[in-house]
């Protein structure tokens, strides 16, 4: 039942696979996200502004992306044939080319799967058009991060790709990203780690401000 399911996705749950029709034909979840990992982003509706500035936006990043291993998909509950005319008005106006698959959902399934309707919400129709909802999935299909935006605020996508760095970093490195941290910037040594095995771990040196608060410039980089 959708409502469960919208109840029960969380950070780290597998995320539930769909098939559905998108503006590039049969759309598969697992099949597209692959070995890779994926960004998957609703929005309220086809041919609105800040939608169409999203969209944009996230088509010129689309390399930013792929450099991450890192594929972008968007959902919304227009069909595929609002997709196909909408889709020339933002390359128009965004000077870009959309080459990521628009996701139809005029039945809601997907949405209320993932949880991406609030009827309370404001301009959204009392929950028939979906909120700005942004999903990080991993190449295990695991939810890894989700951020909900109301419909007349646009979303941060260097936020996204900043997040995306940091997941990850802290995947294949010990170590977590402080508050505004950026990629390149120095990140903290986790506190179950000791200072005689960071010495050896970290061969670069490490800041210890405090027994649990330890800097240490970015590892792989």
């Amino acid at each position: 039942n959708n409502k469960e399911v919208k109840m029960t996705l969380r950070l780290g749950d597998e995320c539930p696979d769909f098939t559905a029709d998108s503006s590039q034909g049969e759309f598969n979840l697992y099949k597209y996200i692959g070995d890779g990992w994926l960004v998957l982003f609703s929005h309220p509706a086809d041919f609105t502004p800040i939608c169409t500035t999203e969209l944009g936006t996230s088509a010129k990043m689309v390399p930013d992306f792929a450099k991450r291993n890192c594929k972008v998909a968007a959902l919304s509950v227009d069909t595929t044939e609002r997709h196909a005319g909408w889709i020339k008005d933002i390359e128009e106006t965004m000077n870009c080319k959309v080459t990521y698959p628009i996701i139809a959902d005029p039945e809601r399934k997907v949405a209320g799967q993932y949880g991406m309707l609030a009827p309370n919400a404001p301009m959204t129709m009392k929950g028939k058009l979906t909120v700005r909802t942004v999903f990080i999935m991993d190449k295990n299909h695991k939810l890894r991060l989700n951020l909900t935006y109301p419909a007349a605020t646009g979303r941060n996508f260097d936020e996204i790709l900043r997040v995306l760095d940091a997941l990850q970093l802290t995947d294949n490195q010990r170590v977590a990203t402080p508050a505004n941290w950026k990629q390149g910037d120095d990140v903290v040594i986790l506190p179950s780690i000791s200072n005689e095995d960071a010495k050896t771990k970290f061969p670069k040196g490490f800041k210890e401000v405090k027994p649990y608060l330890r800097f240490t410039p970015q590892p792989d980089k």
